[in-house]
């Protein structure tokens, strides 16, 4: 537990990754002291809790840029009507149950991602947050060596979460949406975090294919690292609840929505920060192959 004053704490909710912040109110007007407070906690446990608060979508767009200038809701998807910085993570529209870090097909993914609760199922329906610095420190030399030696494609085109024949109508309209504009992206797989300076396995659902390797080879090796990243020791299980709003690093960490609340809904809106472009061990900067996402995030 970390104090700014006798009334804000951050309680970590497990030893890598995850806290709760008590004593700040996302919907008040923050002082520089207090946002300095949250990014400092935010870079030490990649990914903080507010529960019981109270925001509509105007008082989430401005949490959110306490962080940071924002993004579009996504390059491709369509935002909520009228919100054009908001993406509806609504079970109706799919269930995206993959890990991944956020919108990592393009040159400079977000920085980081709020997501606040609408609809919450009565049970189930948890989102799983993981460091992905912790899983780099795990590697075993030889293989956190060669990690540091690879670079990944990453890409928005390709079977997300259900291969193409299980899919109904519906969904398969949705696949079309997102890949309405293809981005090819190549990023380090480690990327250095450019505040702490830690390492971090950037991989995750959208990097297919391993620079200088076939597919299969890359598959092999994409699944061995991603084994690091989801060890339960690095995960945080986020419940949520009605009124409860996360707040995680997109540059450190992936994520996962947990398919587990049978057919009943669940809607939660996301709001991000832009980013700037990855950076390898090396200095060598991520490199855009196909794609221009400049109508949906600045380079911070």
């Amino acid at each position: 537990m970390t104090a700014l004053n006798t009334q804000v704490e951050v309680r970590k909710i497990t030893g890598r990754i995850g806290a709760e912040v008590i004593g700040v109110d996302p919907a008040a007007e923050l002082d520089t002291t207090t946002v300095a407070f949250l990014t400092d906690a935010l870079h030490e446990h990649k990914a903080l809790v507010f529960r019981d608060v109270d925001l509509d979508d105007a008082g989430q767009q401005r949490f959110a840029a306490y962080f940071g200038e924002l993004t579009k809701a996504h390059p491709t998807v369509p935002s909520v009507e009228g919100e054009p910085a908001i993406l509806p993570v609504d079970s109706e529209r799919g269930r995206a149950n993959q890990w991944h870090t956020d919108v990592t097909f393009v040159h400079n993914p977000p920085k980081a991602s709020t997501l606040r609760s609408l609809v919450v199922p009565p049970y189930g329906g948890e989102t799983l947050i993981a460091n992905s610095a912790a899983a780099y420190r795990d590697l075993p030399e030889p293989l956190r060596a060669f990690a540091d030696t690879l670079r990944a494609e990453h890409t928005n085109d390709y079977d997300y979460a259900k291969a193409p024949e299980t899919i109904d109508e519906a969904e398969q309209e949705r696949r079309q949406v997102f890949i309405s504009r293809k981005y090819r992206t190549v990023h380090p797989v480690v990327r250095v975090h450019p505040v702490t300076g830690e390492r971090g396995l950037y991989i995750g659902g959208f990097a297919q294919r391993i620079i200088g390797l076939s597919k299969g080879e890359s598959r092999d090796i994409l699944r061995l690292l991603q084994s690091y990243v989801t060890r339960p020791e690095n995960v945080v299980r986020v419940s949520w609840a009605p009124n409860q709003l996360v707040l995680f690093d997109n540059r450190i960490t992936q994520h996962y929505a947990v398919d587990n609340y049978d057919d009943l809904p669940r809607r939660l809106n996301r709001v991000t920060v832009a980013g700037d472009v990855p950076v390898g061990i090396d200095g060598v900067p991520s490199e855009s192959l196909e794609g221009d996402a400049s109508h949906y995030s600045p380079v911070a």
